[in-house]
């Protein structure tokens, strides 16, 4: 028996002993769940985290508020399972689970249930810059493949953001945040009533500078060993500049649900550098609207609940200052005898995409114990717009661009880096819920999907959930999951490095999972879920035969996963309480035997809140992260294990409108990184220690 089936053989042990001793302490139900969290994620109904058919996290806007998160990430990496690393961008990658890749296409983010990945990448986008936090109600994760509900790309999890209605809001609230880094955010709520209407309106303004911390190296101090240059900004700081707005509205009347967004983002600043080599002044912009029409009727007729929904997303890449790829001077490891690029090598690649989607979905309940779910959709995704200016490659005309050459257009030309088209995507779900015994239940589903481009593929789920008592509940689950082909993968061109290749397979996983959730009582509970999955035709970009020098996607790829995730809350007192987790996986390439690179293979979490007083609180957490790898063939040392201390005091009264909130950042100053490739010599360096003061205000 292997170390997983020994830690399965004992829990269960150990756990049925606490059973069978629970039987006799007389709690009643709502004891033991009546403060635990609902999630819908799972299944598409309101159901307890405990008992839905999926390993599922859910996060307040009180967490939230206790984490003291200023983004989206700071959340999410509170989650069991999940490191946020980071790119050359500085842009977030979710890893669940060991599964990672370059553009994150395998974790799937929804806003209110609505996909926001874009068509070009597969991903959030390159003008990803984060989410303010103060319109989002809770967060549900679920861990795992999703495909059988949510379709492409719900693949290693689903992360599912749900905003403040006028229920969650009530009234009329503000604050501002000024800290480290020229930080600066502020933001307005209101809920209230518009004539009939439930009303609520969301608005975030911010900016920073971003941290500055040193890059010792980069790409091009590569290049000027080659070329005897000596024009690298290395060492230098990162750029990780933004301002930012946010506004959501949400209004609804009965059986009807109105919500639209806009968030914009400005001089972002490109992080490591967009070809690894460090650039000041090149700087992103990008766009983000939605507006989604629901109407939901749960008792249109003797057991059925209705959804219709039509949505409309669009979502830009654009640039807002020139893109210096390589700085003035670059000969680009082509020898000492070309011509230098006197303004650098700039490239300039803008993407602009909109996404119209139609849902209707049905639950059927008048069989008994059954609940029957049925869902159609269609999806239209197009890129109508491509732009692009460079000195580099081939120009408008098909000609090459020499060195010295001034910057050239080549919109609505075929030289351009990729083709305007679109995809369309129709889809059908079909799931039961039976509860065929006392204290079992069943989930089976199934989604067919068919795309105008690559064809169609199948993807079921089966969960059994057993009651095992009144405060344990054992779960076994198998997914199957895909992710669809980006444009970047299918339609790439005229790139000096990576082709696309219209005959692409999607890619495939396969998880089987065994979870407990045990509830001692109402203030401590304690959850382990082990996995093991397998992920095949992983789409990567290969080497094509000499004497091209180009890379072709290609599904090459294939990996094997397993580990655990084990999860602790206690409350002992109601001045204190304690959260925490910690996650181990061991990933394989298995292509090359090899342990996966990047990913780290333990994470641990821990947060407390200590109520010093009825309006003072102390809320300290505690991240490490451990065991990343380097890729086959780097030489360099292990990545360097951190841990990151933060520590807020926030003073929140129910007798005053004010609520004020310091926080320390990295208390300690630890000095954390995240991988990089090997141009980056000593990786991608995080924030030392930081500071920020809070106001808000009620009306």
């Amino acid at each position: 028996m292997n170390i997983y089936g020994k830690i399965v053989a004992s829990l269960i042990a150990s756990l049925a002993i606490c059973s069978a001793n629970a039987q006799g302490f007389g709690e009643d139900l709502d004891l033991i769940y009546g403060g635990e969290e609902f999630v819908s994620i799972a299944t598409g109904q309101k159901q307890l985290v405990s008992k839905a058919p999926a390993v599922a996290t859910v996060i307040t806007a009180e967490d939230i508020k206790a984490i003291g998160a200023r983004d989206l990430d700071e959340i999410l990496q509170t989650v069991p399972g999940l490191h946020v690393g980071r790119d050359e961008f500085y842009n977030p990658i979710y890893t669940i689970r060991g599964v990672y890749s370059k553009f994150n296409a395998q974790v799937l983010v929804l806003v209110n249930g609505i996909s926001i990945t874009n068509l070009y990448l597969g991903n959030r986008g390159l003008i990803r810059a984060g989410m303010p936090v103060e319109s989002i109600a809770r967060i549900e994760v679920i861990r795992g493949p999703g495909s059988a509900i949510y379709g492409a790309d719900a693949f290693s999890g689903v992360v599912n953001i749900i905003t403040k209605t006028q229920g969650d809001i009530q009234g009329t609230k503000a604050g501002v945040r000024a800290g480290s880094f020229n930080t600066n955010d502020i933001w307005l709520t209101h809920g209230g009533k518009l004539g009939d209407f439930d009303f609520s309106f969301t608005l975030e303004y911010g900016g920073t500078d971003g941290h500055e911390e040193i890059v010792d190296s980069d790409l091009q101090t590569v290049l000027d060993g080659l070329d005897s240059t000596n024009v690298t900004l290395a060492p230098g700081p990162v750029s990780l500049t933004q301002d930012y707005l946010d506004l959501r509205f949400d209004m609804s009347k009965n059986n009807w649900r109105i919500r639209a967004g806009i968030q914009e983002r400005e001089n972002l600043g490109v992080g490591a550098g967009v070809g690894e080599a460090l650039d000041p002044s090149g700087k992103f912009a990008g766009t983000r609207r939605n507006l989604d029409i629901t109407y939901h009727n749960p008792n249109l007729t003797n057991g059925w609940d209705i959804t219709s929904q039509l949505s409309y997303f669009h979502t830009t890449q654009e640039i807002d200052s020139f893109l210096i790829l390589f700085p003035p001077g670059s000969k680009l490891g082509l020898g000492s005898g070309t011509p230098p690029f006197t303004n650098g090598v700039i490239g300039n690649p803008e993407v602009f995409e909109d996404h119209w989607r139609f849902e209707a979905s049905a639950f059927y309940r008048a069989f008994e114990n059954h609940t029957l779910r049925f869902n159609l959709g269609f999806h239209l995704a197009d890129i109508f717009k491509v732009k692009e200016s460079k000195n580099f490659g081939l120009n408008s005309k098909g000609q090459p661009i020499t060195p010295g050459d001034p910057l050239d257009v080549v919109d609505d030309t075929p030289f351009i880096f990729l083709p305007e088209d679109h995809r369309r995507n129709k889809h059908f779900v079909f799931q039961d819920v039976w509860s065929f015994a006392t204290d079992w239940e069943l989930t089976a589903g199934v989604r067919y999907d068919d795309y105008s481009d690559f064809g169609d593929t199948t993807n079921p789920r089966l969960a059994l959930v057993w009651s095992t008592s009144h405060n344990l509940t054992t779960k076994l689950l198998y997914g199957r999951a895909f992710r669809a082909p980006a444009f970047v993968d299918t339609r790439n061109q005229n790139n000096p490095v990576a082709i696309g290749n219209p005959d692409l397979d999607p890619e495939t996983i396969e998880t089987s999972e065994i979870a407990f959730d045990y509830r001692f009582n109402f203030d401590a509970r304690i959850g382990l879920n082990i996995f093991k999955y397998r992920w095949d035709d992983i789409i990567d970009f290969i080497s094509d035969p000499p004497p091209e020098t180009t890379k072709t996607a290609q599904n090459e790829g294939s990996q094997k996963g397993q580990g655990f995730e084990l999860e602790v809350e206690w409350n002992p007192s109601s001045e204190f309480s304690l959260l925490g987790n910690y996650s181990y996986q061991d990933s394989e390439d298995r292509n090359t035997n090899s342990t996966v690179a990047r990913v780290p293979e333990q994470l641990t979490y821990l947060r407390t809140n200590w109520s010093i007083s009825s309006a003072w609180n102390l809320i300290s957490q505690v991240n490490w992260v451990s065991g990343r790898e380097r890729a086959l063939g780097d030489t360099r040392p292990k990545v360097d294990d951190y841990t990151v201390f933060d520590v807020a005091l926030a003073y929140d009264s129910s007798s005053s409108n004010w609520g004020v909130k310091l926080m320390m950042k990295n208390a300690f100053d630890e000095e954390a990184r995240e991988p990089s490739s090997s141009f980056i010599l000593n990786d991608f360096p995080q924030a030392g220690t930081n500071y920020f003061l809070e106001l808000r205000y009620s009306f």
